[in-house]
């Protein structure tokens, strides 16, 4: 996914407040002076926020791309002791890999246009092959995928088209041993357009589970995006603890909000970390808050407490 705000006249973003505006002016500026210290050696850990290491952590690159550059993201993922940033362009994996780092999932056809509509057919499969095949040459082991926006159908027909239509790409994915991630995503939050998705037809988890098992493939797996699970259905230890044979990438963000994993937000991390480790999950947990304040405090505080 990538970050597009919306100005008054073009959608639901809607700046409310003076406020508002002084709060998000004044974290960028804080983002941009982590940036400049960044870049000049300073404020960097002196050692890695990820020491223990048993949770395999990963930058989202749209949530901190203006903050840092890709050069200075990836110093910043090397020395907090995170492998990978993700949801960046191919264009961009020459630069990881320079770094020792890897791309742990990959971006594709975006949310709105997805497989529960025919229409997009063509489209979400020419974007899926040459995504799976770059994630094989490269080694990026998961391709994101979504169901798309609802318009006319009904729950059903939206999920009979996504199987239908992941039944067809999905053996070129086992053939190239990388994994599709169809993430769920809630569609209650309608005060961002990165915060919540009115009208996305895969708003619950076991409606994405279903189509998974009904694909029957061991490469179709899900997102299982936290933040979106809370809002939407709640229980997020017991559903992990359900679907864990489903489960092919995790993403973070405090709720409500999608800020930064403090104490201003209600789900427990290390709790959720720890029983992601007890079902035996080893993939990789993606940050994908908006920071709200002081970008590099932020991403050292989530990555600490998600170090189980």
């Amino acid at each position: 996914m990538s970050l597009e705000f919306q100005n008054d006249s073009q959608g639901p973003f809607v700046a409310g407040s003076r406020r508002t505006l002084l709060r998000g002016a004044v974290a960028v500026s804080a983002g941009l002076l982590a940036g400049r210290a960044l870049e000049a050696g300073e404020g960097q850990p002196s050692e890695h926020a990820a020491r223990k290491g048993r949770i395999k952590q990963s930058l989202v690159h749209w949530c901190y791309s203006k903050y840092w550059n890709v050069e200075e993201m990836c110093r910043l993922a090397v020395s907090l002791g995170i492998p990978s940033i993700e949801l960046i362009s191919p264009d961009h994996w020459p630069t990881l890999k320079k770094h020792g780092l890897t791309c742990a999932i990959s971006s594709s056809h975006g949310f709105q246009r997805g497989p529960n509509q025919p229409a997009n057919w063509d489209f979400c499969r020419e974007t899926l092959t040459t995504r799976i095949e770059q994630s094989a040459e490269f080694g990026c082991p998961s391709v994101i995928t979504f169901t798309g926006m609802s318009g006319e159908l009904t729950p059903e027909e939206g999920a009979d088209n996504c199987v239908k239509f992941f039944k067809e790409i999905v053996p070129l994915a086992e053939k190239k041993k990388v994994n599709l991630c169809l993430e769920m995503l809630n569609t209650r939050d309608d005060s961002h357009p990165m915060k919540g998705h009115p009208g996305y037809q895969g708003d619950h988890t076991e409606y994405c589970i279903d189509i998974l098992k009904r694909v029957g493939s061991p490469r179709m797996q899900l997102l299982f995006d936290i933040y979106h699970v809370q809002i939407m259905d709640g229980d997020v230890i017991r559903r992990i603890r359900e679907h864990r044979d489903y489960l092919g990438h995790i993403h973070t963000a405090g709720n409500p909000g999608r800020g930064e994993l403090d104490d201003h937000q209600e789900i427990n991390y290390p709790a959720i970390m720890r029983a992601l480790l007890e079902v035996g999950y080893e993939g990789y947990v993606g940050q994908e808050y908006i920071p709200t304040r002081d970008a590099l405090t932020g991403l050292r505080e989530a990555v600490t407490l998600c170090d189980v």
